[in-house]
């Protein structure tokens, strides 16, 4: 048995960053990890994808290239062996700066294994037992395999094994109509893939506003990708060497058959094999660890952050969780997960930059709303750049005129949010952005023009 101040299980987004801020701070930590450092983020998350979303961009504008005068020798193709190849180096190199990272902490150590709890302040990996007054679960998540019909009768993908690829499937269908499965339906589209999105819900990524939806399924169709939304029944066979999929959709063929499946209807924590019971730790009906406002479990001296806690599915919320606890134990600052404001991506192209509520939640919430939109048809930048797809939305509080949301889909969207975003946090009226002088020609320029064409609500 060997002792230590903190044990940290996981070494996703949170978990590293919290055991250099401890060990810096004197105190002994011990970093538990049972497979690749740095966790989906790095491995299957946002490093890898994004940088095939890269690729897929470069494809789409070669494509393009004609448009803009460009001349190429040949109609531009795709070597999915260096497509994969680039995309495990960046990765690589993540996943070995973090590993380096926690290696060379001074008052760590570092365990590879799987770690289980067995009691509030003890942890067991293999035949090795640690105790720590503090124990801090960083676990992650991964792809929810859902109980389809003839599912176990036929090969499929998640977005963790998409990243194996190196060759273009003939035929991609995907099961689930949000952020995950369209970024990789646009993807794989671009690389030269017919693509087929079924999804079960009326409509595509149905957290977001109507008009979000209907903008993204429009500039995807206009790629190619066909959309089955109302799959309210889907079942999977065999079909050759691929796969055949039986959907109860409103309209369309009743089968989808195509060469690969990939299933993106959503995720679950990785809190199934970790000993929460012998500690005493409570979980949700879905397996997430339940905490209060500042990440502690229902155990004193035990902490769970990022995607185990069911309170954000990103990088940054799991980066913030790690600032959060930070904060609260060794800032002397009192900062809780009910100050921040949801914010988050759509990573097609156009991307959808997302920030605090849509305009249906805002309606739905009995709030008096103003609200202003402009098309991407007309923002200088993005007719200069030849991308006017989509749309910019805001919404704000009639009574105190704050900002409550915004969707920005468009070119440049994920970074021309943060604008407003910052804006909510400093709980400004958004008369003080509308009156500032932003940089032509840039998409963020358009911000205080729309803030003027503020309308109440029909």
């Amino acid at each position: 048995m060997t002792t230590h101040d903190a044990i940290i299980i996981g070494t996703g987004q949170a978990g590293p960053a919290l055991a250099d801020r401890l060990s810096r701070a004197g105190q002994r930590v011990a970093v538990i990890e049972r497979g690749r450092f740095g966790g989906t983020c790095v491995n299957t998350g946002c490093i890898p994808t994004k940088t095939m979303v890269a690729s897929a961009y470069a494809a789409r504008m070669a494509q393009r290239a004609a448009e803009y005068g460009v001349v190429l020798s040949g109609p531009p193709g795709i070597d999915m062996v260096r497509v994969k190849a680039r995309k495990d180096e960046v990765s690589g190199q993540s996943r070995t700066g973090v590993e380096g990272w926690m290696r060379g902490l001074q008052n760590g150590t570092v365990i590879q294994g799987h770690a289980r709890l067995t009691g509030p302040n003890s942890v067991r990996v293999g035949d090795e037992t640690l105790t720590a007054d503090r124990i801090f679960l960083n676990v992650g998540g991964r792809a929810f395999v859902p109980p389809l019909p003839g599912l176990d009768t036929v090969p499929y993908l998640t977005n963790s094994t998409m990243m194996d690829l190196d060759t273009v499937p003939e035929h991609l269908v995907i099961v689930g109509g949000s952020y995950i499965g369209l970024e990789f339906g646009q993807m794989f589209r671009r690389f030269g893939s017919a693509v087929t999105v079924i999804e079960q819900g009326p409509r595509l990524i149905g957290r977001e506003d109507e008009d979000v939806s209907a903008a993204v399924a429009g500039f995807l169709e206009k790629e190619g990708i066909a959309i089955r939304t109302n799959a309210t029944c889907i079942s999977l066979l065999r079909h050759g060497d691929g796969v055949a999929a039986t959907v109860d959709c409103t309209a369309g063929a009743p089968v989808v058959t195509g060469s690969h499946l990939l299933l993106a209807v959503g995720r679950r924590p990785n809190t199934d094999d970790l000993g929460l019971e012998a500690a005493g730790v409570a979980t949700d009906e879905r397996g997430y660890i339940t905490v209060d406002d500042q990440l502690q479990t229902s155990v004193p001296g035990i902490w769970a952050l990022g995607d185990c806690n069911g309170r954000g599915a990103f990088t940054h919320t799991a980066y913030n969780d790690f600032e959060i606890v930070a904060a609260n134990l060794l800032d002397g600052d009192t900062r809780r997960l009910s100050d921040r404001i949801p914010a988050y991506a759509l990573y097609t192209d156009p991307p959808l930059g997302r920030a605090g509520m849509t305009e249906a939640e805002a309606r739905r919430a009995g709030r008096h709303i103003l609200v202003a939109k402009r098309p991407m048809t007309r923002v200088g930048r993005a007719v200069e750049k030849g991308e006017t797809e989509g749309f910019m939305k805001v919404v704000v509080d009639a009574g105190n005129r704050q900002i409550l949301g915004a969707a920005i889909l468009g070119t440049g969207g994920d970074e021309v949010v943060h604008g407003l975003l910052d804006l909510m946090y400093a709980k400004a009226p958004y008369d003080v952005l509308q009156r500032s002088m932003p940089i032509h020609p840039t998409v963020s320029e358009l911000l205080p023009t729309l803030l003027g064409s503020l309308e109440p609500a029909a």
